[in-house]
């Protein structure tokens, strides 16, 4: 009786899973807009908080702390919302003040030259998508190559490892991105 149970319970479970697959799969909404299915594949090991946070800056400054390996959005009320981020490795690491000039979702991505001499195995060009380097979505900082953007690569998160962009988990840039404004100051600490 045990065992006719366990059968029953597999062969449910077997089919609930192709149900919910073949859902998803004619879910486009799932890979390019966030639709009922969609996972970003991972949250960040630095959970997003609101800090104490006493500045000079108006709300809606980004501070990015590449030491620390923290993002700060000022808020009103000396306060910020602190976000984990991968930032540039030895050699890579930057400081200055810039505007956002451009938020792009699901960015497509086209190294920089420089990046094609170090990696000649890098594509030219990728589309925008979830497989894509760049992430879900991204915030351009000046003229600069540099960017804020997402990652698939969760586990970056407070590490260094770029070559001088700022990595944050999908759902912390989007959260980020749904809060800034182009024209907003970025402040880069190093």
């Amino acid at each position: 009786m045990i065992r006719v149970f366990a059968l029953l319970m597999a062969a449910a479970s077997m089919l609930a899973n192709a149900g919910h697959a073949r859902a998803q799969a004619y879910d486009t909404r799932d890979i390019m807009g966030f639709g009922p299915n969609f996972r970003f594949g991972g949250s960040s090991p630095i959970p997003r908080t609101t800090v104490s946070f006493e500045s000079r800056y108006a709300p809606g400054t980004i501070i990015v702390d590449t030491a620390e390996r923290r993002l700060y959005l000022v808020l009103s009320n000396g306060q910020a919302l602190r976000y984990g981020i991968g930032v540039g490795r030895d050699g890579f690491r930057w400081g200055g003040v810039h505007r956002i000039s451009a938020k792009k979702e699901w960015p497509s991505w086209t190294p920089p030259s420089q990046m094609l001499a170090r990696r000649p195995d890098l594509p030219r060009h990728m589309a925008g998508g979830i497989d894509n380097p760049l992430g879900a979505r991204a915030i351009y900082l000046g003229s600069t190559l540099y960017r804020i953007h997402g990652s698939n690569e969760p586990e970056t998160i407070g590490q260094a490892v770029s070559s001088g962009c700022f990595r944050m988990t999908n759902e912390d840039v989007t959260d980020l991105y749904d809060r800034v404004s182009v024209g907003a100051t970025v402040v880069v600490l190093n």
